[in-house]
């Protein structure tokens, strides 16, 4: 199920110079339409009011609003590591820019840098989801793979065993030195409804990704609706490293599975 790629594949090459409030993208389910006019269509909003409000003092909310077909399921979850304000900011945006986006769906997800959300008039409070996923990779090789790709590995699987401890929160995060000049930076997080397992079976596929998009890459980003995946050679967490030397041109990839 997670190797098959065949309903779409888009690819495109830009180079990086979106505003902090720019997503990084968004799905909305096409199979999902709703009357803008419509009750649940109501729900969807009194919901992202919530989100906008509750969110930001917790890093994470998963409830729902309304009853019988009417029943709005939504999440909403900031990126660990990411400041209260940040925070507050990014879901702000999410909240506004997802029903600008996806105006007739019962079903949307918007990924921001710093936050991610989503709604549906289904429950999926609990699924591992990585049915839908966007990738962006830096378009430039690293001079090393063989070495790279084994402290990449290692870096990994560290951060993926520590985003399973309960007191993490989903958040795995850490740096490998690979020469006094070039640093390694790697994130992980899955969203904060999952169990410890799930958690786990989301983060190996997104890693397992890195073969097929990501390949001896400099850096890759993978985004899911249950976890996220991420790194670079130059520090893009908090507290960031004095040398930020900011990203270069990358390529964006959304597939469906």
């Amino acid at each position: 199920m997670y190797s098959s790629y065949t309903i779409m594949f888009l690819l495109f090459i830009c180079t990086w110079g979106a505003k902090a409030d720019d997503p990084l993208g968004q799905f909305c389910n096409e199979n999902s339409k709703i009357s803008s006019g419509g009750k649940l269509s109501a729900n969807i909003d009194k919901l992202l009011a919530e989100l906008a409000l509750k969110t930001p003092s917790t890093g994470f909310v998963a409830t729902t609003y309304g009853k019988d077909q009417d029943k709005v399921y939504a999440l909403a979850q900031c990126r660990g590591d990411v400041s209260t304000q940040d925070c507050n900011n990014c879901i702000q945006d999410a909240t506004k820019q997802i029903r600008q986006r996806c105006p007739n769906q019962a079903d949307a997800r918007i990924w921001y840098d710093y936050c991610f959300l989503r709604y549906s008039d289904k429950s999926f409070f609990g699924e591992v989801d990585t049915s839908f996923g966007i990738f962006y990779f830096n378009v430039e090789n690293v001079t090393d793979p063989e070495a790279f790709n084994k402290e990449l590995g290692a870096l990994m699987d560290h951060i993926r065993a520590q985003a399973v401890v309960p007191r993490e929160k989903g958040l795995g995060k850490g740096k490998s030195v690979l020469s006094p000049f070039v640093t390694l930076y790697a994130l992980v997080q899955c969203t904060r409804d999952l169990s410890d397992i799930s958690c786990s079976q989301c983060l190996a596929v997104a890693v397992s990704n890195f073969p097929k998009f990501c390949s001896n890459r400099k850096g890759c980003r993978v985004l899911y609706s249950s976890c996220y995946v991420r790194y670079e050679l130059y520090p893009f967490f908090f507290p960031l490293d004095s040398n930020n030397s900011g990203p270069s041109n990358t390529a964006k990839v959304m597939v469906y599975t």
